[in-house]
Formats: structure tokens, sequence, C-alpha cells
């Protein structure tokens, strides 16, 4: 992981109970390390009136109860933490490796042909590209803590689709824009499926509900539609704890 590079900050009110804390580099990587150490920063500081911090690409909104302390309070306590991590310097925590089984094309992924058709590839060259990459996980999205990620080296960034689907099924892999995801539980979406994995990632008898983190790593690799099943019950764990087994 990068050493943190503290990138300069806005801060604006979000609403009685909440601030936004937006990085304004023009390094996107720094905004990202910024918003997460402080989110870490505040989540661990212990501060009374504190709700969270829930961050995000380039911002991080923190939450406090306005009768325990002043939106005023707040945004100088989020001052003080800039200067902290700054001063503290270092890295985030190592990441850990997660490996996804995905089966792309086919019932798996109703998207495959649209997309490389968009990219005037065919749909190989899609799976190549979308599996040759490791990807970071950005931050939690919805719906269910969904890993938000950078998405693959594509020609060109990834319509939406027009009508989106009702329900998209638990494990899908999708792509839209610049961006890359994985689908945690079923869902309304409207981003372009390719693929699907049989992993379960979501566990509502764990916490947190899903494994990973931001900072953490997820690499996919193509398994064959027939090789589903195999792997249909298990649940998605870092590569760390496959090991120990």
């Amino acid at each position: 992981m990068s050493v943190l590079t503290a990138a300069p900050t806005e801060i604006y009110e979000s609403g009685d109970s909440a601030l936004r804390v937006v990085a304004i580099s023009e390094a996107s990587e720094d905004n990202w390390l910024t918003v997460h150490r402080l989110a870490d920063w505040l989540e661990s500081c212990g501060a009374e009136g504190l709700h969270g911090a829930v961050p995000t690409y380039d911002s991080v909104l923190v939450e406090f109860d306005p009768i325990l302390v002043s939106a005023r309070q707040v945004r100088a306590f989020v001052k003080l933490g800039l200067m902290e991590i700054t001063h503290a310097g270092g890295s985030l925590r190592a990441p850990r490796e997660f490996n996804v089984p995905v089966v792309y094309g086919g019932e798996y992924g109703p998207d495959l042909g649209r997309v490389a058709e968009f990219q005037g590839v065919d749909p190989e060259e899609i799976i190549r590209l979308h599996t040759e990459k490791t990807y970071t996980v950005r931050c939690l999205g919805a719906p269910a803590g969904s890993p938000m990620m950078d998405g693959p080296a594509f020609p060109k960034p990834v319509p939406r689709l027009k009508d989106p689907r009702l329900s998209v099924p638990a494990g899908a892999v999708a792509v839209a824009g610049r961006q890359a995801v994985i689908a945690p539980a079923v869902a309304p979406g409207g981003w372009c499926v390719i693929g699907q994995t049989p992993l379960s990632v979501l566990n509502i008898r764990r916490e947190p509900l899903v494994p990973y983190k931001p900072g953490d790593v997820l690499r996919f690799r193509q398994i064959h539609a027939e090789d589903f099943h195999t792997f249909a019950g298990m649940e998605l764990e870092p590569l760390a704890l496959e090991v120990r087994r």
C-alpha cells in the first residue's frame, strides 16, 4: 500500500448532523489515501458525539450527534485529525487478497456480448482484460457492502443499461463507466453484468457482513460453467485464511 501524501481538503456541512470532508488534490490516489486514513483515525479516536466516518473515493462523511457536539467542534476535530495523519505518515494496513472465481457470459453474464460489441473487441478480450489486473476495494457501496473498484482497462467507459433490471443475482460481476463491482445480494441494477461468482459474499450472521474492507485486493479468475456448483455454498475469504486450512 502506498505511503500517504496528505491531500488538501475542503469541509462542508451536510445537514445538521454530518460534515463532508473532500480531498481536492489532482492525485486521485492521494485523495483516496487521505480520506481513508482520516476515517480510520476518526473511528479510533473515541471522541464524544461522533457516530462514524464513511469514506468513499475522495471524501468522507463524518456523522455526529448535534446534541452532544456542534458542527464547529467537529470541524475543528477533523482538522486535528488531518494534522495527526499528516505527521504520523506511514501507510494504510497491509491489504488482504481475495481470489474470486467467475463464470463469464451466457446466463451468468448476459451483458458480456453487449460490452464486447461496444468496446469493439470480442468477448474473450473482455474476459482477458477483466482478469489480468488486481482490483483495490476503494469503498463499500449499496447494496449490502458492494466492493466498489476501479474498472478494467477497457478502451471506453461502459454505459449503464437503458432499462435497469429489477433483479440482479447475488454474486453478479458487473461493470459500468470506469468502475467494477460484485453484487453481494439480490437487488435491482443498471450495471452491465458480464459474469457471476458462485461464492457467497454476504453473510448476515457475520460481523462485518462482508469479508473485505477498503484497501483489500481482489483478483478475478475464469472458471467454466460446469464448475459453478463446485464452489456454490462456499464463502469468499482472504487467501491467507485459505492457506491456514
